[in-house]
C-alpha cells in the first residue's frame, strides 16, 4: 500500500491568511533558526523546505550591482521630472527586470534597498544624487510613485519590496556614523519625518533602514522613533534592514555601549529585524545574539517579533505561494518599453535654467560640443552595468549629423617626467578586451578587485601621452591614449587597466604634490606616492621610492576648446560630476564652485565669440556665472539614454520642461553649516530661504509659454479641505509640459513659518492653445504646524496665502483661503512644567539624548554657553520655586522676559555620568502668562523645568 500523502503544514496553505500562516512558520521554527535568521543573509530550513533569504537589493534607479540591467536617471533626476506618472512607470520597470534577473540569478533578492528619502537640505551633501528633493512634500509624492511601482498593483502578492533609506536626519558624509544631527520637534515633525511618513502611508513600504549617523546623540540604529513614529503609521508589519556594518559601529566607532551583546540587543529591541555586517558571514551576529539571550538582555520573544517581520515580507514576495504568485513568470528584462522608458525619464529630467533664444538650435546649426563630459555616459555607485549608452556627443552627431558637429574634450595632455630624465610608459596591451567593472554582478562590489592581468607601466625615454583632467580639490584622473584609466590593483602595480574610475575606495584617483623642483604623484586610494622600481611603476613602499615628477605640458584643454569652437556657430560645453571622484558616499563637496579645470574650458568657450550653452551633467547644484551664457541646462546622469535625450531637448525636438527639486544657491556663504539641521533657525531651503538664490526650487523653463486664469477657493461644507482650481493654457507654438505648482504662506503666524510651501503640483502636457482644467484638493491638515507648547499638529487661525505659477518664486495667481483653526494657549508651566527639547527659540545649544532609549535633553555646544526661550508660559496664580533636572555640572539662569536672572540654578557637584540626573531646586517668584529665558552654562544635560508654590 501506499502511504498517505503528509497533511500540508499551515504555513503553506494558501487559503488560510498571512499572519496565521506566519504564526504556524513561527511555532516551528527553532531558537537557533530564528536567531540565523536574524542576519541579512538567513540560511535555509531544509527539514521545512524553506529557502535561505537575504535581505538587500539596491533599485535606486535600475537594478544595481548584479550586472547589466536598463539605467534610468539618478534618483535626483527622477525628482527633478516632477511627474509621478512616470516615476511609478520606472518602478514598474525596475521591480519587473529585478524578477527576471532572479530568475536566472538567485544572487539578486526581492527586497529592495529603495528608494532614498533623505530631503537634500544641503547641495554639499555627499549622495545628493541619491534624494529626491528638498522639500518633503515632493520627495513623498516620487517616493510613493516608486514604491508603488516596485510593489506592484496585486492586492495580496508583492513583485518586489521595497525598504526606505534612510531613517533618519542625515545629510553629511563627514563623520557620517559619529556624528549627531541636533533636530529641535518642529523640524523632527514638519521636515525629517513628513517624507517618509507620507510615503509609508501610502500603503507600498516594506521597511525602513535606519541611517549611520546618531540624532539627538542616539545612534539611529537604537531610535524610539522607529517605535513611537513609524510602527504607528501602517497596520502591515515593517521590516527595519540595519545599514552595512552599523551594528558593529554602536560599539566600535559611537562607543554608545560596552559590548556588542549590549548593542546588538538594544537595536533589537529599538526595532532592527534585519542586521547587515561582516558580508555574508552570520557567525558574529549569531554569536552576540545568544550572548544577549544568554544574559538576559534578551527573549526569545524579541526574536520572535523581528522574525515575525521578515516573514511577513517574504509571504507578501510569494516566496511560500509558487503557484499562487502572479509575479513568478515576469521576464520583462531590456524591452523595447524599457529602453523608451529610458529615454522618455531622461528627457523629462532636463530643466532649461536660462535661455536668451539660441534654444532650440536651428537645423543646419555648426555645433562644437566640449567638455569633460561630453562624451561620457557616467554611471554612479547605485547604478547597473550599461546595455546601452548613449552621450552627448553620440546624441549629437545622430540628430544634426557628425559632419555638423566639431568635438573637443578639453582634457590636459601631459607626459610625466621623472627626476632621472625617463617618462611614465603606458606597454601596449592587446589583450586588454573591453572588461567593464562590475558586469559580472556582485553582492558587495566594494569587494571588486582591479586588473592584474595587464602589463604595469613602464618608464622610457619617449613616455605615453596621457589626458589629465583635475575633477576638482587637486583629484585627478590620468588616462591613456586607448581610454583606460591609470589604477592601482591589489599588487599595487600601476596599469592602464580601468573602463572608469569607480568602485568603493576609486583606484583611478590621483593628485600632484609639489614637492622639491617637482611634484609628487600620490594615489589617493593607498594614500601612498607613486614610484618606480625594477618590476615596474608601482606605489612606493613596496620596492619603490616615491618619484619626483615634471609635468609636461603637452596640450591645454582650453586649447583644443578653441579650436573647435572657431569651427562653430554655437559652443555647447558639458560640464559636471564624475559620480565617483568627490562629492559621492562617504565624501561631500567642499564648494558650490564648478572645478578650476571646467571654468577654464567654460572661459575659452566664451572666448571665442561663438554662442555659449552650458549644459550641467551633475549629481548636485553648481554656482554658475550665467549672465555671459546664451542658455544654461542642468540634468543629473541621465542614465543609458542621457545623451540622446540632451541632443533632442537641445535640438527641440522635446521641449524640456523638468523643474529644479531644490534651491540652486549662488554662493558658498548662502549655505549654513553641513551639520546645521536647523532649517527654521538657519533659514534653509526654499521653505526658509531670505536670500537671492541663483535658481529658486521648482525652476524650470520651457520653448513653450503658459498663462494662468480662474483661480477658486472652495473649502468644503464640513470644514476638512479645501479644492484649489484654476487654468493653464499653452500661448506657445509647440507642444509642451508644463509643471503648475501650488504653494501657502501664512499671512500672519504667530512662529516663524515657511515662505513659500508646496502643497501640490502637476505636470500636464498641452499643445498650442489648449487648455487644461487643474483641481487640487487639500486637506485643512496641510496648513498644520508642530506646536512645541501642545506637542500637537495645530493650525492657526487666520488668512493663508495660496500662491499659483511655475516655480516657488513665479507666481501667477494669488488667493486666500481663510481658517478657523484652533487658538493659541499659553503652555502649562506651573502645571506640567517646561521640557527642555521643546524651545522656540535657541542659540548655541544642541539637543542629546536623555537616555540611551528614550527622551531628549538640551546642552550648551561645547560646554560653553546657550540661551532657551519658551514663547507663552502659564505660571497660573503664581510660583514659589523652580525645578531643573539636570545632569553634568553648570548651572541654569532663570528670567522672566528676558530681563535679569531671577534664579540661578546650581549643579554644585558634578553628576557620576551623563545621564545620572538630579534635581536642583531655587526659589521662583512668578504669575501671569510671560516669555520663559533659560541661559545654560557649563557642560550639562537639561532635561526639564518644573515649578512649584
Amino acid at each position: 500500500m501506499t502511504a498517505p500523502a503528509p497533511p500540508t503544514p499551515p504555513f503553506r496553505d494558501p487559503r488560510l491568511p498571512f499572519a496565521k500562516r506566519i504564526d504556524d512558520l513561527l511555532a516551528r521554527l527553532a531558537p537557533d533558526e530564528k536567531v540565523a535568521f536574524l542576519h541579512q543573509f538567513g540560511p535555509a530550513v531544509e527539514r521545512l523546505g524553506v529557502a535561505a533569504f537575504r535581505t538587500g537589493q539596491e533599485a535606486l534607479h535600475g537594478v544595481a550591482w548584479m550586472g547589466p540591467a536598463t539605467v534610468f536617471p539618478q534618483a535626483v533626476g527622477l525628482g527633478a521630472t516632477w511627474n509621478t506618472d512616470l516615476v511609478r512607470r520606472v518602478g514598474e520597470a525596475v521591480s519587473r527586470e529585478v524578477r527576471a534577473m532572479r530568475a536566472r540569478d538567485d544572487r539578486v533578492g526581492l527586497n529592495v534597498w529603495s528608494p532614498t528619502v533623505n530631503l537634500l537640505r544641503h547641495p554639499l551633501w555627499g549622495r545628493n544624487e541619491e534624494g529626491y528633493s528638498e522639500d518633503p512634500k515632493l520627495t513623498s509624492a516620487i517616493a510613493t510613485a516608486y514604491t508603488r511601482g516596485l510593489r506592484g498593483d496585486h492586492p495580496t502578492y508583492w513583485r518586489t519590496a521595497p525598504v526606505l533609506k534612510h531613517w533618519l536626519a542625515h545629510n553629511n558624509e563627514t563623520g557620517r556614523d559619529v556624528t549627531s544631527s541636533s533636530v529641535r520637534p518642529r523640524v523632527l515633525y514638519e521636515y525629517d519625518l513628513r517624507a517618509f511618513k507620507e510615503t509609508v502611508e501610502a500603503g507600498a513600504v516594506a521597511g525602513v533602514m535606519p541611517a549611520y549617523n546618531l540624532v539627538n546623540g542616539r545612534p539611529n540604529h537604537v531610535s524610539p522613533y522607529l517605535r513611537e513614529e513609524l510602527r504607528t503609521w501602517t497596520a502591515e508589519e515593517l521590516l527595519v534592514c540595519s545599514d552595512a556594518g552599523a551594528p558593529s559601529n554602536l560599539v566600535d566607532s559611537e562607543h554608545y555601549f560596552d559590548t556588542h551583546e549590549e548593542a546588538t540587543a538594544a537595536a533589537l529591541r529599538a526595532g532592527v529585524d534585519s542586521f547587515t555586517d561582516h558580508g555574508t558571514d552570520r557567525t558574529e551576529i549569531v554569536a552576540r545574539i545568544r550572548g544577549a539571550l544568554e544574559r538576559g538582555l534578551l527573549t526569545e520573544a524579541d526574536l520572535d517579533t523581528a522574525v515575525r517581520r521578515q516573514l511577513s515580507v517574504r509571504f507578501r514576495l510569494g516566496e511560500f505561494d509558487p503557484d499562487h504568485d502572479p509575479h513568478a513568470g515576469t521576464g520583462e528584462f531590456d524591452t523595447p518599453a524599457h529602453r523608451a522608458l529610458a529615454l522618455e525619464a531622461a528627457e523629462q529630467a532636463i530643466v532649461l535654467l536660462r535661455n536668451d533664444g539660441v534654444l532650440p538650435l536651428a537645423a543646419g546649426t555648426r555645433i562644437a560640443v566640449v567638455g569633460l563630459l561630453a562624451d561620457e555616459c557616467k554611471l554612479d555607485w547605485y547604478s547597473g552595468t550599461l546595455i546601452h549608452r548613449s552621450t552627448p556627443l553620440e546624441g549629437l552627431y545622430e540628430r544634426f549629423g557628425a559632419e555638423r558637429v566639431e568635438f573637443a574634450e578639453g582634457v590636459d595632455r601631459v607626459l610625466l617626467r621623472t627626476s632621472a630624465g625617463t617618462f611614465l610608459k603606458v606597454p601596449a596591451a592587446p589583450e586588454a578586451a573591453d572588461a567593464v567593472r562590475g558586469a559580472a554582478g556582485a553582492l558587495d562590489p566594494a569587494l571588486l578587485a582591479g586588473r592584474t592581468d595587464l602589463p604595469p607601466l613602464t618608464v622610457d625615454d619617449t613616455g605615453t601621452e596621457l589626458a589629465l583632467v583635475d575633477w576638482g580639490a587637486g583629484v585627478l584622473t590620468l588616462r591613456a591614449p586607448d581610454g583606460r584609466y591609470l589604477s592601482v590593483a591589489a599588487d599595487g602595480l600601476l596599469r592602464a587597466s580601468a573602463d572608469q574610475p569607480g568602485g568603493w575606495i576609486v583606484q583611478e584617483a590621483f593628485r600632484l604634490e609639489p614637492h622639491a623642483h617637482g611634484h609628487l604623484l600620490r594615489h589617493l586610494g593607498t594614500d601612498r606616492p607613486v614610484g618606480v622600481a625594477a618590476d615596474g611603476v608601482r606605489v612606493a613602499g613596496d620596492g619603490a621610492e616615491a618619484a619626483v615628477f615634471e609635468v609636461v605640458m603637452v596640450e591645454r584643454g582650453e586649447e583644443a576648446v578653441a579650436r573647435a569652437a572657431g569651427r562653430a556657430d554655437v559652443v555647447v560645453v558639458v560640464a559636471g560630476n564624475d559620480p565617483h571622484v568627490g562629492g559621492r558616499e562617504t565624501e561631500d563637496r567642499t564648494t558650490l564652485a564648478l572645478p578650476a579645470h571646467q571654468e577654464r574650458i567654460l572661459a575659452a568657450a566664451r572666448a571665442s565669440g561663438v554662442r555659449t550653452v552650458l549644459a550641467l551633467v551633475s549629481s548636485y547644484p553648481y554656482a554658475v556665472e550665467p549672465g555671459r551664457l546664451g542658455a544654461v541646462l542642468w540634468t543629473a546622469h541621465g542614465g543609458q539614454a542621457g545623451g540622446t535625450a540632451l541632443a533632442r531637448v537641445l535640438a527641440g525636438d522635446v521641449s524640456p520642461a523638468g523643474r529644479l527639486p531644490q534651491t540652486w544657491y549662488a554662493d558658498d556663504a548662502d549655505l549654513p553649516d553641513l551639520l546645521d539641521y536647523d532649517v527654521i533657525g538657519s533659514r534653509q531651503t526654499y521653505l526658509y530661504f531670505e536670500g537671492r538664490p541663483l535658481f529658486p526650487f521648482g525652476h524650470g523653463l520651457s520653448y513653450a509659454s503658459f498663462s494662468y486664469a480662474d483661480l477658486k477657493v472652495e473649502p468644503d461644507e464640513e470644514g476638512e479641505r479645501a479644492r484649489i482650481a484654476f487654468s493653464v493654457t499653452n500661448t506657445g507654438d509647440m507642444t509642451a509640459d508644463e509643471v503648475a505648482q501650488l504653494y501657502t504662506r501664512a499671512v500672519d503666524p504667530s512662529v516663524p513659518r515657511p515662505r513659500r510651501e508646496l502643497l501640490d503640483h502637476r505636470r500636464i502636457t498641452l499643445a498650442p492653445g489648449a487648455t487644461a482644467a487643474v483641481a487640487f484638493d487639500v486637506p485643512l491638515s496641510a496648513f498644520a504646524f508642530w506646536d512645541v507648547a501642545r506637542r500637537a499638529w495645530r493650525v492657526e487661525p487666520g488668512p493663508y496665502d495660496l500662491l499659483v505659477g511655475g516655480s516657488s518664486e513665479d507666481v501667477r495667481l494669488r488667493g486666500t483661503l481663510v481658517l478657523d483653526g484652533e487658538a493659541a494657549v499659553a503652555r502649562p508651566a506651573r502645571r506640567l512644567g517646561v521640557p527642555a527639547a521643546d524651545f522656540d527659540e535657541q542659540s548655541g545649544t544642541e539637543i542629546v539624548d536623555l537616555t540611551r532609549v528614550a527622551g531628549d535633553a538640551v546642552t550648551p555646544v561645547g560646554g560653553g554657553s546657550a540661551e532657551l526661550v519658551y514663547r507663552a508660559c502659564d505660571f497660573g496664580t503664581g510660583t514659589t520655586g523652580a525645578t531643573v533636572t539636570v545632569a553634568g555640572a553648570g548651572a541654569v539662569e532663570l528670567s522672566l522676559g528676558g530681563g535679569g536672572s531671577t534664579a540661578v540654578l546650581t549643579l554644585g557637584t558634578p553628576t557620576a555620568g551623563p545621564y545620572d540626573y538630579v534635581t536642583v531646586e531655587a526659589p521662583f517668584a512668578a504669575d501671569g502668562v510671560h516669555d520663559l529665558h533659560l541661559r545654560l552654562r557649563g557642560p550639562l544635560r537639561l532635561a526639564h523645568v518644573g515649578f512649584s508654590g
